[in-house]
């Protein structure tokens, strides 16, 4: 019995901008006279897009018209983002009334407003720096793209820096401990490193480093040394645990940022084509998902939330932690678990993964929240 196969795969270019394939069965004969069969063979997805190399080429994953110009305000001004401004300060105050008892809520309100203000800066220049590489052309959430002025933005933030250095160093005068301004000048200067020329360690994969020093060890730490007055408060297993953990939340912030911006070309049980970083490998953004792929970084997040709740166990075993602490802090696996099935079943989604940063940031509040709680229950204890 001998079989014929033919199998033919047409594919023409419409409009210069994509690649579109269709498949075309020929008959199957079979040569004994007893049996007449004719069978089609096609590929499962008849209609196949392959998009070209370039972002200008392919259509936007959502367009302008799909997005109102409230989601367009709410996206730019990224305001759950703030979150990485309460959560170190609210954790290092907490560690402080732990170990003092002490607590300045006029301290704490100066540095929760400056600390906003450095933020902002850090958004706000973010947008205007990376507009100079292009990087953030088709970022329709752009400060600069919605505003049409790099200048007007850059010059907005570097005010609000201006403000927030002012009453950081107000802060650190109050405290009467040269630590406390030494660790804030160090956490801005990560922050300035990360993204401003002509550093932008950012480009070179160093974001998330720079991220959880400057978070983490640097400015929770620097919070807690805020609240000594009569006292200096010493630097306990207890705060660097803490601000570790605090490090690692907010870092998964920044590694899920990357995901949206991955633009997967196909994939099918036929034909698979590695997803690819367009705009930022175009202008030489060398961030860790260009490096290791969406597959891989959303197998760094299940990484990263598995030793963030493996480093709370081993905190509250060596008695690092107070056990309060641990067991509310358990009580947010399940969102842990969220972040680490919704990334790793929609890696591959751009439109679907973009929400994946503020499911870290679900994540990042609640564990915060828990850590602060735990602190204050053994305190009042």
């Amino acid at each position: 019995m001998a079989l014929a196969i033919e199998l033919a795969l047409y594919c023409t270019r419409t409009s210069g901008k994509r690649l579109q394939c269709s498949s075309r069965a020929f008959p199957v004969t079979n040569v004994s006279a007893s049996r007449k069969a004719r069978v089609a063979f096609c590929f499962q997805e008849a209609n196949l897009s392959l998009l070209t190399e370039s972002r200008e080429e392919s259509p936007p994953t959502e367009s302008i018209q799909e997005l109102s110009d409230l989601q367009l305000l709410w996206r730019a001004v990224k305001l759950p983002i703030y979150s990485v401004a309460l959560i170190p300060l609210s954790v290092g105050s907490a560690t402080a009334f732990l170990e003092s008892g002490a607590f300045d809520g006029g301290q704490y309100s100066l540095l929760l407003v400056s600390s906003v203000l450095v933020i902002t800066w850090l958004n706000l220049s973010n947008d205007a720096f990376d507009a100079d590489t292009g990087v953030d052309k088709n970022k329709k959430e752009s400060v600069v793209n919605i505003t049409g002025s790099q200048r007007g933005v850059l010059l907005a933030s570097f005010a609000c820096l201006a403000f927030g250095c002012a009453g950081l160093l107000r802060a650190a005068l109050v405290a009467s401990d040269i630590r406390v301004a030494s660790l804030l000048a160090a956490a801005i200067s990560c922050g300035y490193i990360y993204q401003c020329p002509p550093f932008r360690l950012s480009y070179k994969g160093l974001g998330e480093p720079l991220c959880f020093l400057a978070f983490g060890p640097f400015a929770t730490t620097a919070f807690y040394l805020s609240q000594s007055h009569k006292a200096i408060l010493p630097l306990t297993p207890t705060l660097w645990g803490a601000s570790a953990l605090v490090g690692i939340t907010t870092t998964l912030i920044l590694l899920c940022s990357h995901f949206h911006q991955v633009h997967c070309k196909y994939s099918s049980p036929v034909l698979f084509i590695q997803a690819q970083i367009e705009d930022d490998k175009a202008v030489g953004k060398i961030s860790p998902l260009v490096r290791l792929g969406t597959e891989n970084g959303s197998k760094v997040v299940t990484f990263l939330v598995t030793g963030l709740y493996t480093g709370l166990c081993a905190l509250a075993a060596l008695k690092a932690l107070p056990l309060p602490c641990a067991a509310l802090c358990l009580l947010t696996l399940p969102v842990g678990k969220m972040v680490v099935d919704f990334v790793s079943s929609n890696h591959h989604d751009k439109k679907k993964i973009f929400l994946a940063k503020y499911f870290c940031v679900r994540l990042h509040i609640a564990f915060g929240s828990a850590l602060v709680l735990g602190m204050l229950l053994r305190a009042w204890r």
